[in-house]
């Protein structure tokens, strides 16, 4: 389907004479140790900092990417430093990482070398976690998924209509993304940018939330505020947007979460029995003063079917 000297819509895999190539199979833009709360995962080993590598594309066309600059890029326009697995292993032994995240673009566009170093890292019992839109085939995800502990999927949108029109891609796909990482019991967290007029109707959340009920009603939800960026220059979503969704979400999902608004000071983690704040954040400082051998210090509640702490 690509001509031959040509790439894919990716931009990062090249047909050189009927062999399909990886143009970034170990090149990467960003190497850093973020806060895990960054990612964000509230949820999952809530407090450490995680080694996060970056690289070059996406296999979606978001107009208001925040991320741009290395998701949108071609191979050779933004520079890159090799990066082989076993750095990469060593790099997170060195700096105390519990595990790799692959983030900051799409990881599932460079899913060859995700799938070696997370092979890899799953044998030194380091973590892997995706950072990811979930456009992916049912068949490679599912070979890559023994390897991968955690995972907040980017959920744009709840209708296909969107999807199409806005990213290039299907909402059916994340939507399977979402339910295999449940059905494997691997940790999932859920992401929607919320942009104004396309996606932040009270309904469409409904239903997003809905469906994400009906499988687990204890998944951290982020709603992420929009501000302009790439192509795409609306006003940024206002605050009282943000709090309304997040009222509406809370309906159906018992933590939900405000991303990109600094101001926010309601992102503490409660007790689903008594509310009593296990963990507590004021921008990326945590807190885990709530807790006793890892349980509800007020009421004793377990906290193992919503938190990971180890």
């Amino acid at each position: 389907m690509i001509r031959d000297g040509h790439a894919g819509n990716c931009r990062v895999r090249k047909n050189d004479k009927g062999t399909l190539y990886a143009l970034l199979y170990d090149k990467y833009t960003s190497v850093g140790l973020d806060p895990i709360e960054k990612k964000p995962l509230f949820h999952f080993l809530p407090g450490t900092q995680v080694l996060s590598l970056g690289t070059i594309g996406c296999n979606l066309k978001c107009p208001w990417c925040q991320n741009y600059d290395i998701s949108q890029s071609l191979p050779g326009e933004v520079p890159t430093r090799q990066l082989s697995s076993e750095v990469v292993i060593e790099l997170a032994r060195e700096y105390a990482s519990p595990g790799i995240a692959y983030t900051y673009n799409e990881p599932l566009i460079n899913y060859e070398y995700v799938f070696d170093t997370a092979q890899l890292a799953h044998k030194q019992e380091l973590k892997n976690i995706l950072v990811t839109n979930g456009y992916i085939q049912e068949k490679p995800f599912a070979e890559l998924l023994p390897f991968i502990d955690a995972a907040n999927i980017d959920l744009k949108s709840f209708s296909q209509g969107f999807y199409v029109k806005y990213c290039g891609g299907h909402l059916e796909s994340v939507l399977r993304t979402i339910e295999m990482m449940l059905e494997e019991h691997k940790h999932v967290e859920v992401t929607t940018l919320v942009i104004p007029g396309l996606n932040d109707s009270d309904e469409e959340i409904r239903k997003l939330t809905s469906w994400l009920a009906e499988r687990n009603k204890l998944i951290a939800y982020h709603l992420s505020r929009y501000y302009p960026a790439y192509k795409f220059h609306e006003p940024a979503t206002p605050f009282a947007t943000m709090h309304r969704l997040r009222d509406v979400a809370r309906e159906r999902l018992q933590f939900v979460y405000l991303g990109n608004v600094v101001e926010e000071p309601e992102q503490d983690t409660t007790c689903p029995d008594c509310g009593h704040v296990v963990i507590s954040r004021r921008g990326y400082l945590t807190e885990l003063a709530g807790l006793t051998d890892g349980n509800c210090a007020n009421c004793g509640r377990t906290t193992e079917d919503y938190l990971v702490l180890k």
